[in-house]
């Protein structure tokens, strides 16, 4: 996915070939793509990050994964009843 996304120099606007390309043959002859977007790019991250990744959570105990591919309003409500506590109550 990230190796598909592009940027149109003259306006900014960013586009992705597959889930959101270009509307005219026009822009998309003028879009670029990130450097920080090539798959030999991308791969070196990926790479570092499952480098990290265990030390990460052997650090982090607390936290908790989120799966960030669904509606944005599931996502923040799953991260607030993660994170909120219901206060004490006095006996």
């Amino acid at each position: 996915r990230l190796s598909q996304r592009r940027i149109d120099p003259v306006t900014g606007e960013r586009y992705h070939t597959t889930l959101r390309p270009a509307p005219t043959p026009e822009i998309q002859a003028r879009l670029r793509q990130n450097p920080k977007d090539q798959e030999e790019n991308i791969e070196k991250c990926l790479e570092v990050y499952y480098e990290n990744v265990k030390a990460l959570e052997d650090f982090y105990q607390d936290a908790f994964y989120v799966n960030a591919d669904q509606d944005p309003y599931v996502v923040f409500e799953f991260i607030e009843s993660c994170i909120i506590k219901p206060l004490p109550c006095k006996k």
